[in-house]
């Protein structure tokens, strides 16, 4: 009797289990006003809140007046270099500089450089992402593309025949300089040790350091050799003011989870400190643990370098963040649920008004389910509540790897055309909340 009893209710929990996650799964409908913000043209990027104004060419372009900076003879908006103060990243004289950041991916792939160089110019690119309001590029890079640094096969790159024959680390180098003469910041992101695409279940690939793999590894790499990677990487952008940045590794969670903030925080403390010596004027991102979700560490053990206000923390939130915690995925989670999470996990460092804290990574498909947008709605919401810093995930409408359609992308695939939709609605809102913050 027991038994049947155990096999009954077992059976029900099994079954209203399946239903629920049937129904996060069914197909959204997007609300009225995202069916509107489709009908209509994207609106003009807010000029004031890029580093760099627009070219002269541009009918956007700002007169310049007498008293602003220049850089290549163009107007700055802000006193560079960048700091931190309190939760914001801000200039000389204390002017917010708010991340409105998007990742530009492909170079820490199997290809060696960031994606659509075959489609488009990269100039073409830059003002692709300009055109969408984001003031800020992350740009990842592996290090086994430090290591090998190969020479680029000529189809790879053929929508710009002047990087026909250079090797990844100079298309590298031309994509950063497409970007910042642009007069978009970029932030350098090591993204993965082995070239491919992040994040699996790979040990290897786990955190910044495998020697203590042994042989298991086809890219072997030292804490050591990791930060000669990023020195090797950064001296090339010394005296370009808009690389403003270091987000030192994605996603650091060791073993099915096993790292630790304190080892993370040592390690994240030794390369900050070393590239602090190339330049002392980047800022230095360090990713929360758990796959970029968990900066709880940082109450105990905040990262100190040897150059004060230099950190940038960064958190990473997906619907799928949150799973094994007693109440699910961000996909499943109610409103007030899903904010004690963040207010646990980082989001008490910007509400205390303790230290920048940028969402690097979230993003959801072009045609969500109800679980998607339920995790969607509800991080907007939150991260326009806290007028947040953000980098979306991902501007690329292809994966390199089998030209895959990439369902988070913001273009289409000649990447130019915007994908205007309810994503692009919530992130010209949530540009809109810092604009005339000072």
């Amino acid at each position: 009797m027991f038994l049947l009893l155990s096999v009954a209710v077992l059976g029900g929990l099994f079954h209203y289990m399946w239903k629920a996650e049937a129904a996060l799964n069914t197909p959204w409908v997007p609300d009225p006003s995202s069916r509107l913000f489709a009908e209509r043209p994207l609106p003009r990027p807010i000029e004031s809140t890029f580093l760099l104004a627009a070219s002269a060419s541009s009918p956007s372009s700002p007169r310049p007046q007498q008293d602003d900076r220049k850089y290549k003879g163009r107007t700055t908006h802000y006193d560079l270099p960048l700091r931190t103060q309190g939760r914001n990243i801000v200039d000389q004289n204390g002017r917010r500089f708010k991340l409105s950041s998007v990742n530009w991916y492909g170079a820490s792939d199997e290809l060696f450089i960031p994606g659509g160089l075959d489609v488009e110019h990269r100039d073409t690119i830059a003002a692709t992402i300009r055109s969408l309001g984001f003031n800020s590029v992350r740009l990842p890079y592996s290090d086994e593309m430090v290591i090998s640094n190969p020479t680029i096969l000529p189809h790879l790159v053929s929508a710009n025949p002047d990087l026909i024959g250079l090797r990844a680390m100079d298309i590298l180098e031309k994509c950063v300089e497409a970007l910042t003469d642009a007069g978009i910041a970029v932030i350098v992101n090591n993204h993965i040790t082995t070239a491919t695409w992040c994040c699996g279940a790979d040990p290897c690939d786990a955190g910044w350091a495998n020697d203590h793999l042994g042989p298991l590894c086809r890219v072997k790499q030292t804490e050591d050799e990791w930060i000669e990677h990023w020195e090797t990487v950064m001296e090339r952008f010394v005296d370009n003011p808009l690389v403003i940045g270091a987000d030192l590794r994605n996603e650091v969670r060791g073993v099915w989870g096993t790292m630790t903030w304190d080892r993370w925080a040592t390690a994240a403390e030794r390369a900050g400190n070393a590239l602090l010596k190339i330049n002392p004027d980047w800022l230095v991102v360090v990713g929360g643990t758990e796959s970029g979700n968990d900066l709880r560490g940082v109450r105990k053990r905040p990262v100190k370098l040897d150059i004060d206000n230099r950190v940038v923390y960064s958190a990473h939130v997906y619907a799928w963040s949150g799973w094994g915690s007693s109440e699910g995925r961000y996909a499943k989670r109610s409103y007030p649920s899903f904010v004690k999470a963040m207010r646990i996990n980082w989001a008490y460092l910007v509400e205390g008004n303790e230290a920048p804290v940028w969402i690097g990574e979230f993003g959801a498909p072009h045609i969500p389910s109800k679980g998607d947008a339920n995790y969607w709605t509800n991080l907007l919401r939150f991260l326009k509540s806290l007028d947040a810093d953000f980098g979306y995930w991902a501007i690329n409408p292809r994966k390199p790897r089998d030209n895959e359609k990439e369902s988070y992308s913001l273009v289409k695939d000649d990447w130019v055309t915007p994908v205007l939709d309810y994503r692009m609605k919530d992130m010209v809102e949530l540009n809109l909340y810092g604009t005339f913050i000072t």
